[in-house]
């Protein structure tokens, strides 16, 4: 399988938004947020499907969402955290960890096609970095 944009972006060859790295998981900003604060958690592992990935690397998974949850909490304590898991658009795990006020958030589709807003995007990693 050739390397996903996320191994890319894991192996340093595509710049992003990094808050967190640990031997097994990678999490950054994403680059179209449904909110602020929209954050990947990615395995390092490639793998398409999260039901795939072995166990210690399911464990680490969790175990960085749970982390990244803490950490958005602590930023935006008014907000509640939401999770989403539906890997249709990258071929690599990838959990979508998030705050949000209301259910229209919640239920945001950011436009895909807006050139991100890298000064804001650096603005919120340096809040978020662990």
């Amino acid at each position: 399988m050739a390397d996903s944009v996320f191994t890319k972006i894991i192996k340093g060859e595509i710049p992003s938004h990094k808050i967190y790295e640990d031997d097994k998981t990678f999490a950054f900003l994403d680059i179209h947020p449904k909110t602020n604060g929209h954050v990947l958690v990615v395995p390092k592992r490639q793998v398409d499907e999260f039901q795939d990935l072995p166990d210690d690397d399911y464990i680490a998974l969790m175990q960085t969402v749970k982390k990244v949850a803490r950490r958005l909490k602590e930023v935006y304590p008014d907000k509640r955290i939401g999770l989403k898991v539906f890997g249709l658009d990258v071929p690599h795990v990838h959990i979508h960890v998030f705050p949000f006020g209301s259910i229209e958030e919640y239920l945001n589709t950011p436009d895909m096609s807006a050139e991100p807003d890298n000064q804001k995007l650096a603005e919120i990693a340096q809040k978020l970095a662990f």
